[in-house]
């Protein structure tokens, strides 16, 4: 089976569940977005969660898309800069227990902290401090770290530092690897959409995005996006929702309908595990219609719980509906 690395933002995920959306009226986050935060503000929300009920988990696009693969069982690795803290150590602890190979840095700054609220209905909100995970600068990256791989799971929120990307996708290039992006957020693609356009056409062989952040990107409904997209790359996934998805690759277009879930207790990660399926599939050799369908599985999965971590028991249950699919 093909190897996945992932690179994004080491986070730890503080999660609260609000009764309606004053909170975020008050901090300023536009809801269901991520805002970058300030040390004044993330003490800010620190004091205000003191008074509040808190889960933890780790986090960060990437990392949760990696979790969701060594789950299934595939080889995984993780590139990320974490803090010398308990954070960093709660990080770095949960990836060896999933068995995810550990390419984690060290920095001085504390630990990268995502609070994470969830609204009534399930859809969440970040204020996300970086800290550590901000100082993944280009000059980290080293040809060893992309050895073994087949694909280069890339997040969106790491496109700030231009020039970190584009070493990570060189070196990726050059051990043979295929590109993937998650476009991340509609308000990091409108701030940054430029040099997401020169991602996507030049470097990029495979994109996931939802249909807020593939508007923002084309300008277009989903079906539109979609088309926009897949003429830039290899193969191009929308997501819409509770309506599935939907996927080009070349001429060839399908969509996939997403599993009923009458209880949503939290979006978080939903994308995530979604490519998590997608990819797992792609690895496996499976038609891109099974693909979206393992996607489905493992999103519907996701949301029915607060932060990203699924049970043991509840992945057995995946791995099952999953052969089903594939002994269709």
């Amino acid at each position: 089976m093909d190897k996945i690395l992932g690179l994004g933002n080491a986070l730890v995920d503080v999660l609260v569940t609000l009764k309606d959306d004053t909170l975020l009226t008050e901090l300023g986050l536009p809801k269901g977005g991520m805002q970058l935060i300030d040390d004044v503000k993330f003490q800010d929300i620190n004091s205000r969660f003191a008074g509040m009920k808190t889960h933890l988990a780790t986090g960060g696009s990437a990392a949760n898309t990696m979790m969701g693969l060594a789950c299934l069982g595939a080889a995984t690795g993780f590139i990320g800069k974490i803090g010398k803290d308990e954070f960093g150590d709660f990080f770095r602890e949960n990836l060896k227990k999933n068995g995810i190979e550990d390419k984690l840095l060290l920095s001085d700054l504390p630990s990268g902290v995502a609070s994470t609220f969830i609204s009534p209905g399930g859809e969440r909100t970040f204020g996300t401090y970086l800290g550590a995970a901000s100082t993944l600068k280009a000059d980290d990256l080293v040809p060893d770290m992309f050895k073994g791989y087949s694909y280069l799971y890339i997040e969106g929120y790491m496109v700030q530092d231009h020039e970190m990307i584009l070493r990570a996708i060189q070196l990726g290039k050059e051990a043979g690897l295929q590109i993937c992006l998650d476009l991340a957020s509609y308000n990091i693609v409108e701030a940054d959409k430029e040099f997401f356009t020169l991602l996507v056409n030049k470097y990029v062989d495979i994109v996931f995005a939802n249909e807020e952040e593939a508007k923002a990107f084309t300008g277009h409904a989903p079906e539109g996006a979609l088309e926009t997209i897949g003429k830039q790359c290899s193969i191009a996934i929308v997501k819409v929702g509770a309506q599935g998805s939907i996927i080009r690759k070349g001429t060839e277009d399908m969509q996939v309908d997403a599993l009923l879930v009458k209880n949503v207790a939290d979006t978080t990660g939903a994308g995530d595990y979604y490519a998590a399926g997608f990819l797992y599939g792609l690895t496996c050799g499976y038609s891109l219609d099974k693909c979206a369908t393992i996607g489905s599985i493992l999103s519907a999965n996701v949301i029915q719980v607060i932060g990203t971590t699924i049970s043991s028991r509840t992945w057995d249950e995946i791995k099952l509906k999953i052969n089903e699919v594939v002994s269709e």
